[in-house]
């Protein structure tokens, strides 16, 4: 069966995995740049992705589940390369030179790359107002919200920063392609075997490109500090255990767009930790931000709203006619 039937699935666990998706994601901007201070970004993929897949693959050995299907592996390795590999690894390189504000703001743009590549929502996604004046003001709303930090990253911006910005672009982009490639390729009915081998992909793949970029020759592991390896772990438990399987069985039960309002949401999370728990404050126009983003996502789930309803309807409608039909049919016949 592939992930991108529509499966069924309780409201609460979708509000939940909603929730995992928005809250926790939202964090990670904060503890990827404390754990790459003492630990290479490329390395640090690697060892996330390696221990979080490994960990799955036990989880399914004991649950019985067939692991080693290659039907099954092959679409769960090129979406892993996709997202994890490129996407993520996007994100942990270019936090070395940019700020995390400004990675935010680029990141966000993965909404949209949702819309142009969902080739078979196009019809869909294209002719909902709701939808793409709600992917424009949420991209607006991130914009205002980090307006004054992303200025004065771009004033001083130099070689290393224009190519942070190029690289997460396309990150952004590659992440969204391999979302829909998981969505409607995958051919796995467990969530968990298609996670595992996702990171299993992106963790090896981080293994040579640690090598390319030079990393292990100025890497002491008696040089990292206490945070870099908290952040380490919440990275693996949190943000990839509970985040992205999440992320990746929603994409399961709810459409791609509807999905992607998380890069919308994301920053919001990470200004109000920021105020909350580093001390920072907050000015009018990030508030305003704030409520822009939060009215984008409305918008886009409004949508999403209606159109179920206009499904429910037509079901009914169907069933009605159905019921009358069929009667005045045998009277014919009987006749």
């Amino acid at each position: 069966m592939s992930t991108g039937t529509k499966r069924s699935a309780s409201p609460v666990m979708v509000v939940i995995a909603f929730a995992t998706v928005y809250l926790v994601w939202g964090s990670t901007y904060f503890f990827i740049q404390r754990a790459i201070e003492t630990i290479p970004p490329f390395i640090l993929g690697a060892i996330r992705f390696l221990i979080a897949g490994g960990l799955l693959l036990g989880w399914g050995i004991i649950k019985g589940e067939k692991l080693f299907n290659w039907s099954h592996i092959k679409p769960a390795l090129m979406s892993g390369l996709l997202m994890l590999f490129i996407g993520n690894g996007a994100v942990i390189w270019a936090e070395q030179s940019l700020a995390s504000s400004l990675v935010a703001v680029l990141v966000s743009s993965a909404p949209i790359w949702f819309v142009v590549l969902d080739k078979p929502k196009w019809h869909e996604n294209l002719t909902s107002r709701n939808t793409i004046i709600g992917l424009i003001v949420g991209f607006i709303g991130v914009i205002l919200l980090f307006s004054e930090q992303t200025t004065k990253a771009l004033g001083a911006g130099n070689g290393h920063q224009v190519i942070g910005l190029i690289v997460l672009i396309i990150g952004a982009m590659s992440w969204a392609g391999g979302s829909l490639y998981s969505k409607y390729k995958s051919t796995s009915t467990s969530a968990t075997v298609n996670i595992a081998w996702q990171m299993m992909a992106a963790g090896i793949a981080f293994v040579p490109a640690s090598f390319i970029n030079n990393e292990w020759s100025s890497f002491n592991v008696q040089a990292v500090t206490t945070s870099s390896w908290l952040s380490l772990i919440y990275l693996i438990t949190m943000g990839s255990l509970a985040g992205f399987s999440a992320y990746v069985w929603l994409l399961q039960v709810r459409s791609a767009t509807q999905v992607s309002t998380y890069a919308y949401v994301n920053p919001v999370v990470a200004v109000l930790l920021g105020v909350l728990f580093a001390g920072e404050h907050m000015t009018t126009l990030q508030i305003i931000g704030l409520a822009v983003i939060l009215l984008s996502v409305l918008l886009i789930n409004l949508a999403r709203y209606r159109k179920d309803q206009r499904s429910a309807a037509n079901a009914a409608s169907t069933g009605v006619k159905n019921n009358i039909v069929i009667p005045s049919r045998q009277k014919t016949a009987n006749a």
